[in-house]
């Protein structure tokens, strides 16, 4: 089941899981011909590889393959836009809960290559 599995992350989650499928909800900040510079959720920065992947809104959620703690190559990405603003700390809690034990069977993770998080 684990290879079915794609998470939805934010930038602190990226280390430790090269190689995932991963989900990154995030803000467009810079467009280049086969790059962008998104801020996550949590306000890192993560370089997208997003080779003949389109990238047309403010907002979107990247899927693709973790290449190391600050790149993904894309392997596409869904618009996330609505009216106005993305409230990107909601959807930073939420990444997070999802990474709380008690959630276990809601929300399967890379148990193998889990990145220990600091204590808010």
């Amino acid at each position: 089941m684990n290879e079915h599995i794609s998470m939805r992350v934010n930038s602190a989650r990226l280390s430790g899981i090269k190689g995932r499928t991963v989900r990154l909800p995030c803000k467009v900040l810079r467009l280049s011909d086969d790059t962008a510079i998104v801020e996550a959720s949590d306000g890192g920065q993560v370089e997208i590889q997003r080779k003949n992947v389109d990238v047309t809104a403010t907002y979107v959620e990247v899927i693709g393959s973790v290449v190391d703690a600050s790149t993904i190559k894309a392997m596409a990405t869904l618009p996330l836009d609505s009216e106005g603003e993305l409230d990107m700390q909601l959807v930073n809690d939420v990444i997070e809960l999802t990474f709380e034990s008690r959630f276990d069977k809601l929300f399967p993770r890379y148990k193998e290559t889990e990145p220990s998080m600091p204590a808010r």
